[in-house]
């Protein structure tokens, strides 16, 4: 499948920046789920100081800002053919080691809530836990737009019952890392049905199973990914992975404005 993103973030300020730095993923890169056809990444407002590949193979920018102007746009545009491979992305590749997703992060430690949903993986292949978890936490966390911030944790997403993809992952990834699994998390688009505008990217979770290598879950939509994914970044949580994050130095106000399209 063929699809054509266009993802613009603008930053609007009622004066002049005294500094800003901006962190920037939102480049991706051909694999076994995807092929990039051309991909264009436009900046006004803010100069390019640096690019480099993170530790999790991450294409990453680093923005500066000062004084004027008052507005700052990132827009990312391009078309990326993807597979359908039933979630199955392979093996393990990168510089990050494999152990590295089995450790705990802020947003992805186990409390008593986590530890005790552990028990709906039951008995079976891997595969048919990691589905049986999946569909446990589907249930159990609805969602809910606006109900979680980023610093929302897996546990007290949890315990709250609600949340948005970002915490049905951390809640995934916390989960199978309690049952031997590494798990990652993974930023990106999806195609939605009957609709093109968008406002947030997707996340969803990555678990390395024996045999098979890293396996997509949904959890949001419990399903494994397929062709209408496309995948942009990836890490231990969402801050290993965010699109957009940066730091900013001064007393004026910032509104953000984001707009996202993803089509066939």
């Amino acid at each position: 499948m063929l699809l054509k993103v266009s993802h613009r973030t603008e930053y609007h300020y009622d004066a002049p920046v005294l500094y800003a730095l901006q962190r920037v993923r939102l480049v991706p890169y051909s694999g076994t789920t995807q092929t990039v056809k051309s991909w264009a990444l436009n900046i006004e407002g803010a100069r390019e100081e640096v690019r480099y590949t993170d530790q999790f193979g991450n294409d990453t920018r680093l923005l500066s800002v000062e004084g004027a102007p008052n507005r700052i746009s990132v827009e990312a545009t391009g078309e990326v053919e993807t597979y359908n491979t039933a979630g199955v992305m392979g093996a393990h590749l990168g510089f990050a080691p494999l152990w590295l997703f089995r450790s705990e992060t802020a947003l992805t430690t186990a409390g008593e809530g986590i530890r005790a949903l552990t028990g709906e993986a039951g008995d079976g292949t891997e595969l048919e836990r990691l589905h049986r978890l999946m569909g446990a936490i589907h249930t159990r966390v609805e969602f809910i737009p606006g109900v979680t911030d980023s610093d929302t944790n897996a546990e007290e997403a949890l315990q709250q019952g609600s949340g948005v993809c970002q915490d049905h992952s951390h809640i995934f990834i916390t989960a199978a890392r309690l049952l031997g699994f590494p798990a990652r998390y993974i930023s990106g688009y999806l195609m939605m049905d009957h609709t093109v505008e968008q406002t947030a990217t997707h996340a969803w979770t990555e678990v390395n199973v024996p045999n098979l290598g890293w396996v997509a879950f949904d959890v949001a939509n419990g399903i494994s990914a397929d062709e209408r994914y496309l995948r942009i970044a990836t890490g231990r949580d969402y801050r290993d992975a965010m699109p957009v994050s940066g730091i900013r130095l001064g007393q004026a106000s910032e509104r953000l404005a984001v707009h996202i399209t993803v089509e066939q």
